[in-house]
């Protein structure tokens, strides 16, 4: 069950109507319904855009040939409707004060404890070595810039201008001024997230177009503010800019919700997770399709930053008593990134059931209501129609 409460009144055999959906923030976009999706997959990022939503590419752990790849297999798919990226980079990291540190100083800079705790934890799990082929195989941004910081952003950035995308969202912190630079003279909208109404006035006053107001529930990179609580006080306090809303958002009540609070639309990423075409690790996947919404925390343990993910083996370990403690960013995403990767291929195989205890990955407290895997086209219609349903219901209740 992935929706309930739908009136039998829309449950039409064709698409539901995106016409009583649309608010400001579609015409800026060029989106038929205010609904945003951000995912690492392409495959969601065109299957919502051509439902009629707006597809938003997370960049994070592709390279500059990859998201070239990705952004060029995406707009092939979609043709002329509209498509974003999203970019981490964050305001404060480790070095960033310095200007920014080389690979090489920051790998220096991790304590051996922390290394021997990672070892010894693949050792007691029984997580096996990765092949050297894979160990040394491309696609982790390890080579030349520090994960995560502005040096790796800046080629990824150039990549993204290059291709007709409409928006560039910062996940993690105020926009570099160079970004909402770039975006505006190339005529794309720029978005930044934020977890405070203080976050959102300073995005604002830097040039942000739009504002995603995720609240505490989301999954990934959050604050200590709810949802309910959040957008209505940033509504307020950046208007008339538009607000977005995120955070325990994946359903048509919530969408409904959210534009009740002042939003334009919604910006969603954990309901993507358990799609037919999300990449999601398959261990990862059941366990999502399993959860419930009380098996989320937040933790540091994968970006050294609080982070809302899946409860494991995994945070466990690092919640311990023999834990050294996590490493802020981006220390702690090179200290567990090789060990990320054996623990993923790893528990491709069931035998290898330590390597499926640890598994885990970012998602929002709507976890919960992620218990069944259909296309994300079928998502963004249930989505419409059950909005559709709770106008239905408010117009019964003013008639």
């Amino acid at each position: 069950m992935r929706l309930i409460g739908l009136s039998s009144g829309h449950k039409a055999s064709g698409p539901p109507s995106f016409e009583s959906m649309k608010t400001p923030v579609c015409e800026m976009l060029g989106a038929d319904v205010p609904i945003l999706a951000f995912t690492h997959c392409r495959d969601v990022v065109a299957a919502v855009t051509k439902a009629g939503g707006f597809g938003v590419l997370g960049a994070a752990g592709h390279t500059p040939e990859q998201l070239d790849i990705d952004l060029q297999w995406i707009q092939d798919e979609v043709g002329d409707k509209p498509f974003g990226v999203d970019i981490i980079v964050p305001a404060k990291y480790e070095g960033s004060s310095e200007g920014g540190k080389s690979l090489g100083d920051l790998k220096e800079m991790i304590p051996q404890s922390h290394r021997d705790f990672v070892d010894d934890m693949m050792e007691r799990y029984a997580v096996p070595p990765l092949p050297k082929e894979d160990s040394e195989r491309s696609g982790v941004p390890v080579d030349s810039e520090p994960p995560m910081t502005y040096a790796q952003a800046v080629p990824l950035m150039d990549v993204a201008f290059s291709h007709p995308i409409k928006l560039i969202v910062n996940a993690l912190g105020p926009p570099p001024p160079d970004m909402i630079e770039r975006a505006h003279a190339n005529g794309v909208l720029v978005g930044a997230l934020a977890g405070k109404k203080a976050h959102a006035v300073r995005h604002v006053a830097a040039g942000v177009d739009i504002i995603i107001a995720q609240g505490h529930e989301a999954g990934g990179h959050t604050g200590d503010i709810g949802t309910m609580v959040l957008v209505p006080e940033i509504v307020d306090a950046v208007a008339p800019t538009p607000v977005l809303a995120a955070g325990g958002i994946g359903s048509g009540r919530q969408v409904a919700a959210s534009i009740a609070l002042g939003a334009q639309g919604v910006w969603c990423g954990s309901v993507w997770l358990t799609t037919l075409e999300a990449e999601t690790h398959p261990v990862v996947k059941d366990k999502f399709l399993a959860a419930t919404s009380s098996d989320t925390l937040r933790s540091r343990s994968r970006t050294g930053k609080p982070a809302r993910q899946l409860r494991s083996a995994w945070t466990d370990e690092w919640e311990g008593e023999s834990s050294p403690g996590t490493l802020p960013m981006p220390l702690q995403p090179m200290l567990i990134a090789h060990a990320s990767r054996q623990v993923d291929r790893a528990a491709m195989n069931p035998e290898n059931k330590g390597a499926v205890e640890l598994s885990n990955y970012f998602v929002g407290q709507i976890v919960g209501s992620m218990n069944e895997s259909i296309s994300a086209t079928r998502v963004v219609e249930d989505m419409i129609t059950e909005y559709l349903d709770v106008v239905e219901r408010f117009e019964e209740l003013s008639s």
